[in-house]
């Protein structure tokens, strides 16, 4: 290697220290004309994703699980370039119009490191309790920020950290908003080499999930089995327009997909961060009303500012200040959920595996609040009994162009997941169902009924 091609090389690209990669390569800016990665990372908008934590409540209950959005957005984007990259020399062989291999890779990047671009404090709490009401999600306020404040710095991107695009080539913003989310992209047709892509962003298996998997179980020192991304991203390659898995693949998905399931009952849906959860629900809606006011698209610089940083510390000071009444409750409401004087119990629970149609949750809900009022409660008023249901779907299957389709090489045909063997031995649902309790219960004859509800199947048939 020349001085010249050593200094071409090193001059251009930054290494970012990462405990699931060891490094990520970072493009940096050599010349004014055009932009880099760091110019994306080092912008308000990105730099905003320390402050707002990659765990949504589960760091209260897992110490070291302190980690960012801004850290699993880097290994998204690693990971999704990793892959395009690897993909690219079958799309090439099924389509016209390809971009270049630098562009390709650099549009995959790019979707990965914005994907999460839109998320409010507590992320998909957020969503949940108060962008619902306004018709949005943190991926819809994502696209609008990729579109409109980050539009100028992604139309100036001309590199890869694998090499330059080609001339007049360059990265459309719409692109990435596409990409990031699972809804048409309003008034966007895109082109047949960008659907791919999709898959990698929004698929079963992805690069934002195979990401936070090894990333939130190293990080919060909860063991899973090995994730094999390696293998997974060796075996799927572009069929028609459409993203495959060849079957040799498949084990390696289904321990993928085990590890996840594990996480989602051991740390997202942990039974204190259920506990957690309710208790938001009460002061998080009114608080953010009073801190942001409205539509986070119509109050976007203050949007920008509104991190968990900002909220914890807000809050902190309405419960130390003088405030008027109905904003010192809240404060003093946050206080001691900050201090963990939490107000539900566990009093029981119960996990079902289940196979064929999914039942109505909330008709469900309505079971069981109907079983406790008429087997426990009447005459108790001394006992607040609430059913906390979540649902989780071992191989979610996404609609249309982004649903897993594998290639079986004995019979030389895509199949359905449905007609692979492995994929059998996962439910088609899982149901966890708690009940939780205010005050803590101690009797046990009430214990004792809560979970014979619980654990009778016509619960679910």
């Amino acid at each position: 290697m020349s001085q010249a091609d050593a200094h071409q090389i090193y001059s251009r690209v930054n290494l970012v220290s990462d405990p699931i990669y060891g490094y990520i390569r970072i493009t940096k800016r050599i010349h004014s004309s055009h932009t880099a990665e760091q110019d994306i990372l080092d912008n308000i908008w990105m730099q905003r994703l320390r402050r707002i934590h990659q765990l949504q409540s589960a760091w209260w209950v897992f110490p070291t699980g302190e980690h960012s959005r801004f850290q699993h957005a880097l290994g998204s984007m690693e990971l999704a370039g990793k892959w395009a990259k690897h993909i690219y020399s079958s799309l090439d062989k099924n389509m016209t119009n390809v971009p270049s291999e630098n562009l390709f890779e650099e549009t995959a990047r790019i979707a990965g490191l914005l994907h999460d671009i839109g998320h409010g404090p507590f992320g998909h709490f957020f969503d949940r309790e108060y962008l619902s009401k306004f018709n949005l999600d943190h991926e819809l306020i994502g696209r609008h920020i990729i579109t409109h404040e980050l539009l100028d710095i992604i139309e100036g991107l001309d590199s890869s950290p694998s090499g330059s695009f080609e001339q007049n080539e360059r990265i459309d913003p719409k692109w990435i908003a596409y990409l990031i989310s699972t809804p048409p992209l309003e008034g966007f047709n895109p082109p047949d080499w960008l659907k791919p892509l999709k898959f990698l962003l929004c698929g079963p298996f992805s690069a934002d999930n195979m990401d936070y998997v090894p990333r939130d179980s190293y990080l919060c020192g909860v063991a899973v089995g090995p994730v094999d991304v390696e293998r997974l991203i060796h075996y799927t390659f572009v069929h028609d327009g459409h993203l495959v898995l060849h079957r040799h693949g498949v084990e390696a998905l289904i321990m993928f997909l085990t590890a996840r399931h594990y996480l989602y009952s051991n740390i997202y849906f942990h039974r204190t961060v259920r506990r957690i959860d309710l208790q938001l629900q009460e002061i998080f809606k009114p608080t953010i009303e009073k801190i942001l006011g409205g539509n986070p698209l119509s109050f976007l610089s203050d949007y920008l500012d509104l991190t968990e940083w900002k909220l914890i510390d807000t809050v902190l000071n309405w419960a130390r200040h003088p405030v008027d009444g109905e904003t010192k409750l809240l404060g003093e409401k946050w206080l001691a959920l900050i201090e963990r004087k939490l107000q539900w119990h566990l009093a029981a629970s119960r996990t079902y595996d289940l196979r064929g149609q999914a039942p109505d949750l909330k008709v469900l809900e309505d079971k069981i609040i109907a079983r406790i009022n008429n087997d426990i409660l009447h005459g108790k008023t001394n006992i607040i009994l609430r059913p906390d249901i979540v649902d989780l779907k071992p191989l979610p299957q996404p609609p249309g162009e982004l649903e897993l389709m594998v290639y079986d090489p004995d019979l030389d045909k895509l199949v359905h997941p449905s007609e692979v063997e492995q994929f059998r031995r996962l439910p088609d649902l899982t149901l966890m169902i708690r009940i939780y309790s205010q005050p803590e219960i101690s009797d046990q004859s009430v214990i004792s009924q809560l979970n014979q509800i619980l654990s009778d199947q016509a619960l679910v048939d």
